[in-house]
């Protein structure tokens, strides 16, 4: 199974979502967990026999851009591009290339070109030592400079770069490496999604987002799981996203019976099953949690 097939689903309804918010006025999106079965892959002797959803990073940052937060002076919440030389074992080498290619997406996405070159060259000095140099090529570079303008064409290069790379690392039988970097970049996601929160309000559409990632949490754990074997930096990690996922199980469920796609005043509801309800405190907590995780490791402590 290519990498791209995994996350067909995830862009499709983030698709849909965006289309539903790109409107001036913002809208409460609540999104209902899915209460169909999950879909395996039985016949194929591919790592990834469990279908599982892990948005890529750029899903998440396009969308805290599609409800309205066009904020570009949010340069310090990234990763240094001076901590690379604190990178010399696997784990850190592997956790900061998913980090570095979400901070990647995040200068493209918001049109920050000159830093999108700085951040390409980042990643590619870590992918060379991680063995993806065919697949990060030089001629990237020249593709992003020519685009430096254009958010689309940025976008669209390094959500590339980044499916091409777990493909690579697929393909090589690197699992272990493949997990680690889908957590690094997950964790970055949400490490720049709480931070595009000013004050917490259970409506604001990104909090929204941020509670509906329980969902992405537990699907990411069950892909580590898959690699913990004799794999003792994957185990850590899932240690870290498990004691994360204990402040995601405080969030109550709220059922939802027979509930098709369709407004109720300003709340849109998807699907059917359950909504999560969010307070601060547990929204705080996550919050603190997600932060530690992440500055552990651009820190590599």
């Amino acid at each position: 199974m290519k990498v791209k097939q995994i996350f067909i689903t995830t862009i499709i309804a983030i698709s849909l979502l965006n289309t539903s918010c790109s409107g001036d006025k913002e809208e409460e999106v609540s999104i209902v967990k899915d209460t169909t079965s999950v879909q395996t892959n039985e016949n194929t002797s591919s790592n990834y026999e469990t279908f599982f959803q892990v948005p890529s990073p750029g899903e998440m940052l396009s969308f805290i851009k599609s409800v309205g937060k066009r904020d570009k002076n949010k340069l310090d919440i990234l990763n240094s591009p001076q901590n690379i030389t604190k990178y010399t074992d696997n784990k850190s080498k592997a956790l900061n290339f998913g980090i570095y290619s979400t901070d990647l997406s995040y200068c493209s996405i918001f049109n920050m070109g000159a830093e999108s070159i700085k951040y390409f060259k980042i990643v590619k000095q870590l992918g060379d030592q991680m063995g993806l140099s065919s697949t990060i090529q030089p001629q990237i570079l020249a593709r992003i400079e020519k685009n430096i303008d254009n958010t689309d064409s940025l976008s669209s290069i390094t959500d590339d770069l980044y499916f091409t790379s777990f493909e690579t690392l697929d393909e090589s039988k690197q699992g272990g490496t493949l997990a680690l970097v889908v957590a690094g970049g997950w964790i970055e996601s949400m490490y720049i999604a709480v931070n595009m929160v000013d004050k917490f309000d259970a409506s604001n559409p990104v909090i929204q987002r941020i509670k509906d990632q329980k969902y992405t949490l537990e699907n990411l754990i069950e892909f580590l799981k898959k690699h913990e074997t004799n794999n003792d930096d994957v185990k850590q990690v899932k240690a870290d996203l498990e004691d994360l996922m204990k402040s995601f199980s405080l969030l109550k469920e709220e059922k939802i019976n027979n509930v098709d796609t369709k407004n109720e005043g300003n709340k849109k509801i998807i699907g059917g099953g359950v909504n999560l309800l969010i307070d601060e405190k547990i929204y705080t907590e996550i919050k603190t949690k997600i932060t530690n995780i992440r500055n552990q490791y651009t820190q590599n402590q």
